[in-house]
């Protein structure tokens, strides 16, 4: 779990204050255009333009029947609306179709505002009813059985579990171990159960802000984490359950995060047939190494690109928090240190959740000097200016270079040798290029080096420093577009080597 920093006054390079609320000289941008001047000489050709403007030109341009097919409540009001503006002159008729599609775009541009607003305001009660209806929100500790502590953080330890069948006495459930758990057919439905830590300060308010999260991303982005339950609070103290405690359930997805498997020496081809489902004949064995990771990179990438779309940052990006399912996805856990940028949740100015290990060299995901959020109702309308300005997304995207480099060059996969990088890295200004010329060690970059070092460029534009503008980093949208995911002669060898495939 990502441990609590505190600031220190010469720890940052000072960055571009950007407040919630700040005032900016305007800058260029590619929706701006020329200012309109009005002239007497060219009437009949003004004129011509706005009466070609059909009253349905708002629709069609800004796709607002595909809206109104998703939300059918928005018909009338958009019916509404083009009846008055039919009967507007031309000139005004142009200029409301110009403020509404800058607004459109606005309130559409990422963290999504709109779609913000549609989650908090009908989704989230709507996830809320059904749920109460399905009684996942009124779990108990009677409805689960504990099997195998899998790990323990700063403020959680998680175990194996599954649901107990309806016909499994009370008796029955207590004592059980995690083996017999494991071997008894009757406990079929697995669960992954995290206990929050009593009496730890901090710990309280982590599992709520987990809770909050995975409830949001269960909406907004299922695929990109493993499947929330719910939670319940334990009544009685028995065994592992303290009275009082609070208890997180996911659906069990797989038991190994990707840490696990890099521990393995046979890293990444011990995945290969999880990832693939098959093992792959006829590829040379650093090709299939470089295939391996480069479906593990493009998941991560995937689901952070999603995450970020919703206006929330993890903080937490490493391999103990990428479960690996049993069908090959990898799936994103502890959002206890995320934050959501869209409306200020779990965000406060000048405190950071972060592993030294992985985080970037910023430390912050937004600059120090950045105030309080304002109520989330205000925070949501600025929002877009905010990440615009900030572009708070590339905090993750640091972690993920840690970890492609990890995945790729086996010395670093020990906790030695990845902070003595760190420590060479910052040595060389985080520059991977400089780190690459005067390290004193001998890294295997034979993997990244492939395919006209593809691999390393896309390394290099992840673990950088940010600069004056807070850029100098590629987003995941940016990352996917990167010639590393983009055919190559490795994934020519993928099509081809799979004529071969053969059942491991």
């Amino acid at each position: 779990m990502a441990s609590l920093l505190a600031p220190t006054p010469t720890s940052l390079q000072q960055n571009l204050a950007c407040p919630w609320f700040a005032s900016r000289k305007p800058t260029t941008s590619l929706l701006s255009s020329p200012p309109i001047t009005h002239s007497s000489k060219c009437p009949g050709r003004c004129t011509a333009v706005f009466n070609e403007l059909s009253p349905g030109f708002i629709s069609e341009a800004l796709h607002l029947d595909e809206l109104v097919t998703l939300f059918p409540v928005l018909r009338s009001g958009l019916s509404q609306f083009q009846r008055v503006t039919s009967v507007l002159p031309e000139v005004e008729r142009w200029e409301i179709v110009v403020f509404v599609g800058l607004s459109w775009i606005y309130l559409t541009a990422r963290p999504g505002v709109l779609m913000g607003a549609i989650d908090a305001y009908l989704l989230a009660p709507l996830q809320k009813g059904l749920d109460s209806l399905a009684g996942r929100r009124s779990l108990k500790r009677t409805d689960f059985v504990l099997g195998n502590r899998l790990g323990e953080g700063s403020f959680g330890v998680v175990y194996a579990g599954a649901i107990v069948p309806k016909n499994v006495t009370v008796d029955e459930r207590i004592g059980r171990t995690g083996r017999r758990l494991e071997t008894d057919e009757r406990f079929k439905e697995k669960v992954i159960l995290k206990k929050v830590k009593v009496g730890i300060d901090g710990a309280e308010e982590c599992g709520e802000f987990e809770e909050w999260f995975n409830y949001r991303l269960s909406r907004a982005a299922p695929e990109t984490c493993a499947e929330f339950l719910g939670s319940f609070v334990a009544d009685k103290t028995l065994s592992q359950f303290t009275k009082g405690g609070k208890w997180l359930v996911w659906k069990f997805e797989g038991d190994q995060n990707l840490a696990d498997y890099m521990k393995d020496r046979d890293f990444p081809l011990n995945l290969e047939s999880v990832m693939f489902g098959k093992v792959l004949k006829g590829v040379d064995s650093l090709e299939r190494n470089a295939l391996i990771v480069k479906q593990i990179m493009r998941q991560i990438i995937t689901s952070l690109k999603k995450i970020h779309d919703t206006g929330i940052v993890h903080r937490d990006v490493k391999p103990a928090n990428l479960v690996v399912t049993r069908r090959g996805q990898i799936k994103l856990i502890d959002f206890g240190a995320a934050t959501d940028l869209r409306i200020g949740k779990n965000y406060v100015p000048n405190r950071t959740l972060l592993d030294p290990d992985y985080c970037p060299p910023e430390l912050y995901v937004l600059p120090e000097e950045t105030p309080s959020p304002p109520p989330a109702p205000i925070a949501a309308l600025f929002s877009p200016i905010l990440w615009q300005l900030n572009c708070p997304d590339l905090f993750d995207m640091y972690s993920v270079g840690i970890t492609f480099l990890q995945m790729a060059v086996p010395s670093l996969r020990s906790t030695a040798g990845l902070k003595n990088f760190n420590s060479e890295l910052k040595a060389a200004g985080y520059d991977l290029n400089k780190w690459r010329e005067n390290t004193r060690t001998r890294p295997d970059l034979r993997l990244l080096d492939l395919d006209s070092g593809r691999g390393w460029d896309l390394a290099t534009k992840l673990i950088s420093e940010r600069g004056f503008r807070r850029r100098g980093r590629l987003s995941a949208a940016a990352a996917l577009r990167h010639p590393y995911f983009l055919l190559g002669a490795d994934q020519a060898a993928a099509v081809l080597s799979k004529l071969s495939f053969s059942r491991q």
